[in-house]
């Protein structure tokens, strides 16, 4: 790999842009390798998937892999509208888009405060309408 290669770039901006995308297109690896073993991620409300999820594993293997049954395969769109960088910290704004198990469409704005260490994401604080998340993706859980 030369050290344009994305997959070497550790600057924070580049990190997040990068893990967004391969969430987008589907990089299970690329996703897996963005974060750090002992990542955190903290989603909002009172949420079958809300808390805060520790260590990479569990933020894939759960709480990323636990959105994905709940959507109508191949209707996933996300789109990264906007990032802000200062240090180590990287603010993300994305649109999530995609037709639900349950008949609805999810379409919403998210945020996320990305904290990178080492080239890898080390915590994500998100910020999202979970009203909406409960009607579209959570309806039995109302």
């Amino acid at each position: 790999m030369t050290a344009t290669d994305p997959m070497t770039a550790t600057d924070p901006r580049a990190v997040v842009v990068r893990y967004v995308e391969a969430v987008r297109d589907g990089a299970a690896d690329v996703v897996h390798d963005s974060f750090a073993a002992d990542a955190t991620w903290h989603y909002p409300g009172d949420l079958p998937a809300s808390g805060v999820w520790h260590g990479r594993d569990r933020i894939i293997g759960e709480f990323l892999a636990g959105m994905g049954p709940l959507l109508v395969p191949g209707t996933l769109e996300i789109e990264l509208t906007g990032t802000i960088a200062e240090g180590d910290r990287v603010v993300a704004e994305w649109t999530s888009r995609a037709e639900t198990v349950y008949g609805g469409s999810y379409d919403n704005r998210c945020v996320g405060v990305f904290t990178v260490r080492d080239g890898r994401i080390a915590s994500v604080v998100e910020y999202t309408d979970t009203r909406h998340v409960a009607a579209t993706l959570f309806p039995s859980a109302q």
